[in-house]
């Protein structure tokens, strides 16, 4: 036999987890600094869900103006905030507009009903929209996660708590209204009631579980990030394109070819001399900028060091890759530095090469561009050179 107890130990259990939740992800944006904001709009939705679940259980206990029509609001408001939170891990931008729209209409229809008796359209209410919000911030998180075509993003599966929510809140408003026997209020000792709050339970630990390893994941994945990122230019760095150019190189032994560009910026010296290291560093940055539309999203752009850069151009042959270094060539010549009210004229030395099939490793290709830049400074400079 259910008995109210039962319920209401669920109920405050639900709380206390939510509670603990709270105080987890105020530490996670407070403490850590781990997605600031999506950790402190998650707090805000466990917080105010433990605050609806404790005024509901303190229904007719503390007056009814204090725990009916706040409770419900903050029923809603979690919900919006949950939904705002887990897309913002994902997209990192925190979409509310949306969600606190939701909470006004809801928070005024109810302040239009009773607030006791039959509070079925109550329960319907606050029923609707969650299932409304979080079937909507699960299906943002599925296609922010489903949608990479990167293989190392986290799987879109992920979202599927919050439409087990969804689905939880819409069968809660559908027995609200399909069986008007049964009462609104989680504290009755009904076996839909036990249900509904032992999957709510699971749920709420479920869902927290699940946007911490979103979080968690990110952070690692932003460390990997840091790691092979040249703090200066956002290119890969050193090590990093070593890497990436032993792995196309290995590829070739497969019949996939490749080819590299080397980039070296003309009279760097000078500019820094003439105008400083800050403005080297701009100049720099600029550069790598204004090549950045002529790479494909396979192709792989390293900062070798100092002034020299190069490109890792998979399946690509000699005549693809001079096509892409004359209108790199083009772009730099073409975008002057502009610093201290004054224009200093940029360019860059271009060095080519294909691999081939008997090149032993991919330094011989490297050394290859690299001495066909040399031949492009030798030359002039700002020319391309195979």
């Amino acid at each position: 036999m259910i008995t109210a107890a039962q319920t209401q130990t669920l109920l405050a259990a639900i709380a206390l987890v939510a509670g603990v939740a709270t105080l987890v992800w105020l530490g996670l944006a407070l403490i850590a600094r781990i997605s600031p904001r999506a950790s402190l709009t998650m707090a805000g939705a466990n917080a105010a869900a433990a605050a609806a679940l404790a005024l509901h259980a303190l229904r007719g206990v503390l007056p009814d103006a204090l725990t009916f029509w706040p409770g419900d609001v903050l029923a809603v408001t979690s919900f919006a905030l949950l939904g705002a939170a887990v897309p913002a891990v994902t997209t990192r931008q925190l979409h509310w507009k949306a969600g606190a729209a939701v909470v006004i209409v809801a928070a005024l229809l109810m302040l239009a009903g009773p607030h006791g008796g039959d509070l079925r359209w109550q329960a319907g209410i606050v029923d609707v929209a969650g299932a409304g919000l979080t079937l909507a911030a699960g299906v943002v998180t599925w296609r922010s996660l489903g949608g990479a075509t990167s293989g190392r993003r986290t799987p879109a599966p992920l979202a599927l708590p919050l439409f087990l929510i969804a689905a939880l809140m819409a069968a809660r408003g559908a027995q609200a209204f399909f069986h008007p026997g049964s009462a609104p209020d989680m504290r009755e000792p009904t076996e839909f009631n036990l249900a509904f709050l032992w999957t709510a339970l699971v749920l709420t630990l479920l869902q927290n579980a699940t946007l911490a390893f979103l979080v968690l994941a990110r952070l690692i994945l932003r460390i990997e990030r840091l790691l092979e990122r040249d703090p200066l230019t956002d290119t890969l760095n050193r090590r990093a394109f070593d890497q990436a150019l032993a792995h196309a190189h290995a590829w070739l032994r497969r019949g996939r070819g490749y080819a590299l560009v080397m980039i070296d910026m003309d009279r760097f010296k000078q500019l820094n001399d003439s105008l400083g290291h800050a403005a080297g560093d701009a100049a720099l940055r600029q550069m790598v900028q204004e090549l950045q539309p002529c790479l494909r999203e396979v192709d792989r752009f390293g900062r070798l060091g100092g002034e020299e850069f190069c490109v890792l151009l998979p399946d690509t042959g000699i005549a693809g890759a001079a096509l892409v270094a004359e209108r790199m060539r083009a772009l730099v010549d073409q975008a002057p530095l502009r610093w201290l009210e004054q224009d200093w004229p940029l360019s860059a030395s271009f060095g080519i090469a294909e691999a081939e099939r008997d090149d032993t490793s991919e330094s011989v290709v490297l050394a290859r561009a690299d001495a066909a830049m040399y031949r492009a400074k030798s030359q002039g400079r700002n020319v391309v050179q195979a």
